[in-house]
């Protein structure tokens, strides 16, 4: 068996091998290889398992980098978005071993740890991650089934959500989509006032053009507007790949709190979805079991499935880690 870890694939084999692989997600393909290429402190790698020229695993890690300089040394992580996408095959394991192995391996720059968020159920391969030294944390995530009529999806919501949406409606709320580029500092100013409430790093307004430009014209993105009189005071954006809505980035002006704009776009949207023919809405994740997440309780009220794909994470440098999570808790708690 010929096994060969390669970085490079034609753009239509790699393109085909994701469309046709049962788990292959938006977070697998050159589109979104390109988004991340274009923006600013992102750096995608393809890395892929190939026996005797034909693809059996592969991931796209990004490297992120929050801060330049000796800062880089703290702030530089790896994420797999989508996670790794293999066949289970037995000759394809001991391919996806190689491939784990080799990147641990040649991975040996400024990144604190690489992490697969997983957008599936992994069980079966654990004990290979496991092996390669990615070990597995909870996380959870709500899946929204569309493949219902619209009234037992609406039934499924809590009775808080179900009157916030009527509310949003006697308001007169109106939902647009970004179509012009010139909009996209509209959805961004918004999406800068909840990430410096919650403290958490947004990226640059280049890197939601490069999505723009990129993701849009194949349908691939849409960005969502709520509009209360003469004012915008929530944006969503949400990626699309085959039959899967994933909520990606939300946020809201919350002196209009009381129109309840988040509930309203995402009824909206699972209005859409199921219109349009998808299958599930994916809330893109719901924080660690246990723990008390906003997020989670919000997006708990739309009736979705409570899943645990979880997360494995390589650790490249553990004590640089350790100084970079004490530094980055100290760093919150000071804005």
């Amino acid at each position: 068996m010929n096994v060969s870890v390669v970085h490079e694939l034609p753009v239509e084999n790699w393109a085909c091998f994701i469309l046709k692989h049962p788990h292959g997600n938006i977070f697998h393909t050159p589109e979104i290889f390109e988004v991340f290429n274009l923006a600013k402190g992102y750096k995608p790698e393809l890395w892929a398992a190939t026996i005797n020229g034909q693809v059996v695993s592969l991931f796209t890690p990004v490297q992120i980098s929050l801060m330049n300089g000796l800062f880089q040394l703290f702030t530089t992580r790896t994420v797999s978005f989508g996670s790794i996408l293999f066949y289970p095959e037995v000759d394809n394991q001991e391919a996806l071993e190689k491939l784990l192995h080799t990147y641990a391996r040649k991975t040996t720059g400024i990144t604190l740890f690489t992490e697969l968020r997983n957008q599936n159920d992994t069980r079966k391969v654990q004990p290979i991650l496991q092996e390669c030294g990615f070990n597995f944390q909870d996380h959870l995530n709500y899946l929204i089934n569309l493949d219902r009529t619209e009234d037992e999806i609406w039934k499924g919501f809590s009775k808080s959500i179900r009157k916030h949406i009527h509310t949003a409606q006697k308001k007169n709320l109106i939902i647009h989509e970004i179509t012009d580029r010139l909009q996209i500092p509209i959805a961004y100013n918004l999406l800068k006032r909840a990430y410096h409430r919650i403290k958490i790093p947004l990226p640059t307004l280049n890197f939601f053009e490069a999505a723009f430009d990129v993701l849009v014209p194949k349908k691939m993105l849409k960005i969502f507007l709520a509009q209360a009189d003469d004012s915008y005071i929530s944006t969503r954006m949400v990626l699309i790949y085959k039959d899967r809505i994933t909520d990606w980035y939300t946020g809201s002006d919350r002196s209009f709190a009381q129109y309840f704009p988040e509930e309203f776009i995402i009824w909206h949207i699972l209005q859409w979805g199921k219109l349009h023919g998808y299958h599930l809405f994916d809330f893109g994740g719901a924080g660690l079991p246990g723990e008390q997440y906003g997020p989670r309780i919000f997006k708990e009220k739309f009736g979705g499935d409570l899943v645990n794909f979880g997360r494995s994470t390589y650790i490249h440098h553990p004590v640089l880690l350790t100084i970079s999570r004490i530094g980055y808790a100290i760093l919150r708690r000071l804005l």
